[in-house]
Protein backbone atom coordinates (compact mmCIF):
# COMPACT_ATOMS: atom_id res chain seq x y z
CA UNK A 1 0.00 0.00 0.00
CA UNK A 2 1.82 3.34 -1.02
CA UNK A 3 0.80 6.11 1.72
CA UNK A 4 0.72 9.64 1.08
CA UNK A 5 3.09 10.89 3.66
CA UNK A 6 7.08 10.04 3.18
CA UNK A 7 9.84 10.42 5.12
CA UNK A 8 11.23 14.49 6.01
CA UNK A 9 7.59 16.01 5.17
CA UNK A 10 6.06 18.94 6.90
CA UNK A 11 2.95 17.90 8.63
CA UNK A 12 0.43 19.36 10.99
CA UNK A 13 -1.22 16.62 13.58
CA UNK A 14 -4.73 17.00 13.51
CA UNK A 15 -5.72 15.24 16.40
CA UNK A 16 -4.78 13.69 19.59
CA UNK A 17 -2.51 14.77 22.88
CA UNK A 18 -0.09 16.86 20.26
CA UNK A 19 -3.24 18.68 18.57
CA UNK A 20 -1.88 21.51 16.49
CA UNK A 21 1.59 20.59 16.58
CA UNK A 22 3.96 20.63 12.93
CA UNK A 23 6.82 18.97 12.61
CA UNK A 24 8.85 16.64 10.21
CA UNK A 25 8.80 13.00 9.37
CA UNK A 26 11.33 11.14 11.09
CA UNK A 27 10.00 7.77 9.81
CA UNK A 28 7.12 5.91 8.43
CA UNK A 29 5.70 2.67 9.51
CA UNK A 30 4.04 1.05 6.37
CA UNK A 31 2.71 -1.91 7.84
CA UNK A 32 0.85 -0.36 11.06
CA UNK A 33 0.26 2.66 8.99
CA UNK A 34 1.80 4.92 11.71
CA UNK A 35 4.32 8.10 11.46
CA UNK A 36 6.86 9.93 13.89
CA UNK A 37 6.64 13.42 13.83
CA UNK A 38 9.45 15.38 15.25
CA UNK A 39 8.37 16.77 18.98
CA UNK A 40 4.80 15.23 18.64
CA UNK A 41 3.49 12.61 20.69
CA UNK A 42 6.89 12.43 23.66
CA UNK A 43 6.95 9.40 25.38
CA UNK A 44 9.09 8.37 28.36
CA UNK A 45 10.86 5.67 28.69
CA UNK A 46 13.15 4.52 32.08
CA UNK A 47 16.21 3.23 30.83
CA UNK A 48 19.20 1.15 33.41
CA UNK A 49 22.37 2.88 33.23
CA UNK A 50 24.93 0.29 31.20
CA UNK A 51 28.29 0.28 32.05
CA UNK A 52 31.27 0.13 29.03
CA UNK A 53 34.17 -2.26 29.67
CA UNK A 54 35.97 -1.21 27.28
CA UNK A 55 36.68 1.73 29.32
CA UNK A 56 39.04 2.20 32.13
CA UNK A 57 36.98 3.28 35.19
CA UNK A 58 33.59 1.76 33.58
CA UNK A 59 31.51 4.56 33.47
CA UNK A 60 27.89 4.19 33.01
CA UNK A 61 26.52 5.70 29.95
CA UNK A 62 22.77 6.02 29.02
CA UNK A 63 20.94 5.67 32.10
CA UNK A 64 17.66 7.97 33.49
CA UNK A 65 14.44 9.04 31.78
CA UNK A 66 14.81 9.00 27.99
CA UNK A 67 12.47 11.22 25.50
CA UNK A 68 11.50 10.36 22.70
CA UNK A 69 8.71 10.53 20.20
CA UNK A 70 5.89 7.80 19.96
CA UNK A 71 3.62 6.89 16.71
CA UNK A 72 0.92 8.59 15.75
CA UNK A 73 -1.59 7.23 13.12
CA UNK A 74 -1.48 8.69 9.75
CA UNK A 75 -5.04 9.40 9.95
CA UNK A 76 -4.53 11.80 12.43
CA UNK A 77 -1.78 13.96 10.44
CA UNK A 78 -2.20 16.39 7.30
CA UNK A 79 0.58 17.11 5.25
CA UNK A 80 1.50 21.15 4.59
CA UNK A 81 0.64 22.59 1.63
CA UNK A 82 4.36 24.45 0.76
CA UNK A 83 2.98 27.58 -1.17
CA UNK A 84 0.98 28.76 2.01
CA UNK A 85 1.96 26.27 5.03
CA UNK A 86 -1.30 25.26 5.67
CA UNK A 87 -3.10 21.86 5.89
CA UNK A 88 -4.03 19.93 2.74
CA UNK A 89 -5.13 17.10 1.56
CA UNK A 90 -2.73 14.98 -1.00
CA UNK A 91 -3.52 14.02 -4.57
CA UNK A 92 -1.61 11.55 -7.23
CA UNK A 93 -1.64 12.53 -10.30
CA UNK A 94 0.35 11.00 -13.47
CA UNK A 95 2.06 12.88 -15.69
CA UNK A 96 4.38 11.01 -18.06
CA UNK A 97 4.00 7.71 -16.84
CA UNK A 98 5.03 8.95 -13.17
CA UNK A 99 3.25 9.09 -10.19
CA UNK A 100 3.30 12.76 -8.67
CA UNK A 101 1.83 13.86 -5.37
CA UNK A 102 -0.05 17.46 -5.38
CA UNK A 103 -1.28 19.24 -2.59
CA UNK A 104 -5.06 19.48 -3.56
CA UNK A 105 -5.42 23.00 -1.53
CA UNK A 106 -3.16 24.86 -3.98
CA UNK A 107 -2.31 22.31 -6.48
CA UNK A 108 1.44 23.03 -6.19
CA UNK A 109 3.37 19.38 -6.54
CA UNK A 110 4.90 18.25 -3.15
CA UNK A 111 7.74 16.22 -5.35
Amino acid sequence: MALKIRKDDMVKVISGKSKGRTGRVLRVDVKNQRVYVEGANIIKRHQRPTTLRDTQRGSSVGGGVIEKEGPIHISNVMLLDPKSGDPTRVRISREGGQRKRVAARSGEAID
